[in-house]
């Protein structure tokens, strides 16, 4: 490794040096600890005794090599402290750990594993003019295995109702082909120490958790996508980690990885955040991105908490830090050098500009943001009482004056299923029954809104209950005849979305999209026309709780044929399935129609 690069934050393959590593000589093991003054290895290959490593470069990286280690073998470090006492820390590069609450890192040989995906990522792409629909999952909670198959007269420890990378691929592969998602988006898998922390407060940044098998396991999961068609993104936390003693948090003695003074030093959450203005911690991070990307052929990185890397504390009033942008700018940059192909998407809530810029030309290198602004915006709108949404059609149409401003995703997350915020059905106004036209317009209306789509599990088939990392989602909500045909709806929509290229080829140009109605006419009716090169969609909306009888529209068509009607019997609307149906103009190129109270209505222009 290039010490002054390291040092300086041009490294992109640290874990390749530092970690435990195998030779002809056996396995080496690297640590970098600059503050330490002495620094012992145990593990199952020494029966746990203390063996010392030994000073290279300026006395700050430590090593040895140890010829009898072998695979999967657990061990840890020894940071040793003038008074004589120390601190036990798992391996900041380590490659597996223990599950938790034990902390060892586990010896793994990255080499191992054989991909067979070479087709898909030689023909994969950002997306950008393609269909991208995310499903968000996190692993330990879409479906869990039955406790009464587990042997045992103990309780059963949560972990033990996890299937393992492996075994959840061929369940959630085949629903996600199903039901119409490209890609799926993981939760942090990060080794993390709590469960409850859903994987945002890492322990082992390189350590796939253990909580789902190993990482060989891991691969075998992406593998199995990869051939199936599914991209995979990881949920990817650069900001800050948790303070547990064997962690990063003081790791050498001394602040390392972390501010030296708490005031910057611990975040919102109560973890460190990283000195992002350090070298070495700029090697450290884009080095561990770089690794997910390229070890575990990941196809991007959905990074968390970025407002919090643009200004100090996330606040715009704190001022922008600079040292941290930088670091921001040169990990995108580098990411992108060395995976052009790959998605780096931002978690971010300011309205700081240039976000999805390349680098190049002033941006921070992000090929996507999540756009909060239309998720909240939409969700009030859809909570809002019916009698007065009309007065309320800003929410709506705000989104459309800055669409084109970045490149916008539309997030549905976690975030929006838990802490008291209901789940996005619950959200809808008004009684259960109520609840579903409206949702089912909702999705409609995101799905022809420019931008890229994210779904949390659950929200396809009207989880009424509020996600529970500890708990499975409610399949057998699907037993209910309501939520079965809202399921179906989800399905045929998310199909159709693959399916039609006006709904994403021109996300981000001119000419893809158009207002034919947003001037109130009526009340709470709006209708959008989406473009690609090879066809024109218009869809048509009344989200009032009234009928619209003889709505009329101006449209330079031919014909309209119905793709898709939210009304229809078999998603659990009160009208018999239009779909197929044609509608022909008057003499002045206008529609009439009717539309139904909470309705969406979908059309190929001819």
């Amino acid at each position: 490794m290039d010490i002054y690069g390291f040092y300086t934050g041009q490294i992109f393959d640290a874990w390749r040096y530092l970690g435990a590593h195998k030779t002809e000589q056996g396995y080496v093991f690297r640590v970098y600890a600059p503050h330490a003054k002495r620094i012992t290895l145990i593990g199952e290959f020494n029966d746990w005794q203390d063996w010392e490593l030994h000073q290279s470069y300026n006395e700050q990286f430590w090593e040895v090599t140890v010829p009898q280690a072998k695979t999967g073998q657990r061990y840890l470090y020894k940071i040793w402290h003038p008074d004589g006492s120390y601190t036990e820390h798992c391996d900041p590069y380590g490659f597996g750990m223990d599950l938790r609450p034990a902390f060892c890192s586990i010896i793994r040989d990255l080499s191992e594993y054989k991909f067979h995906d070479a087709s898909w990522m030689r023909r994969r792409t950002t997306r950008k003019d393609k269909p991208l629909h995310i499903y968000e999952v996190h692993l330990g909670s879409w479906k869990q295995k039955d406790s009464s198959s587990i042997d045992t007269t103990d309780s059963v420890d949560p972990v033990e109702l996890n299937y393992n990378y492996e075994e959840i691929a061929d369940l959630l592969i085949p629903y996600l082909k199903e039901m119409g998602y490209n890609y799926v988006e993981l939760m942090p898998i990060a080794e993390y120490p709590c469960d409850e922390s859903w994987g945002y407060q890492s322990t082992g940044f390189y350590a796939p958790t253990s909580r789902y098998g190993t990482a060989d396991q891991l691969k075998a999961f992406i593998d199995k996508c990869h051939k199936n068609q599914i991209g995979v993104l990881l949920d990817f936390v650069p900001v800050h980690f948790a303070i547990d003693s064997y962690g990063l948090g003081r790791f050498d003695g001394a602040p390392l990885y972390e501010y030296p003074n708490d005031a910057a030093g611990i975040s919102e959450w109560g973890s460190y955040n990283f000195i992002h203005s350090r070298g070495e911690i700029m090697s450290f991070l884009q080095s561990n991105a770089c690794y997910w990307l390229e070890e575990f052929h990941f196809d991007g990185l959905r990074m968390d908490a970025i407002s919090r890397m643009i200004y100090w504390y996330g606040r715009p009033e704190c001022g922008v830090n600079n040292k941290t942008l930088e670091f921001v700018k040169n990990m995108n940059a580098g990411l992108k050098q060395r995976f052009p192909s790959c998605i780096l998407c931002a978690e971010d809530s300011t309205n700081f500009p240039k976000v999805t810029a390349p680098v190049a030309y002033g941006g921070l290198g992000f090929d996507y943001k999540w756009d909060m602004g239309y998720m909240n915006d939409t969700l009030n709108f859809f909570q809002t009482d019916p009698l007065y949404r009309y007065h309320e059609s800003q929410k709506l149409t705000f989104s459309m004056m800055y669409y084109h401003s970045e490149c916008y995703i539309l997030p549905f997350s976690h975030d929006e299923n838990v802490h008291g915020k209901a789940t996005i059905l619950q959200k809808m106004h008004g009684e259960y029954e109520h609840k579903f036209p409206q949702a089912r317009t909702f999705y409609l209306y995101n799905t022809v809104h420019p931008g890229k789509m994210l779904d949390f599990m659950g929200s396809e088939f009207g989880q009424f209950r509020e996600w529970d990392e500890k708990r499975q989602q409610d399949w057998n909500m699907l037993e209910y005849p309501i939520h079965n045909t809202f399921h179906k709806f989800i399905k045929e929509l998310n199909h159709l979305y693959l399916t039609h290229s006006a709904l994403f080829e021109r996300d981000y140009t001119d000419g893809g999209f158009n207002w034919r109605d947003s001037n109130q006419n009526y009340p709470c009716v709006y209708a959008i026309q989406r473009y690609s090169s090879e066809e024109s969609i218009l869809a048509v909306f009344n989200f009032a709780g009234i009928p619209q009888e003889d709505y009329t529209i101006y449209c330079d068509a031919k014909r309209l044929t119905v793709l898709l009607d939210t009304n229809a019997d078999h998603y659990g609307g009160s009208a018999p399935d239009t779909v197929g149906t044609i509608l022909e103009p008057d003499e002045n190129h206008k529609f009439t129609f009717s539309l139904p109270a909470f309705s969406g209505i979908c059309f190929q222009v001819e």
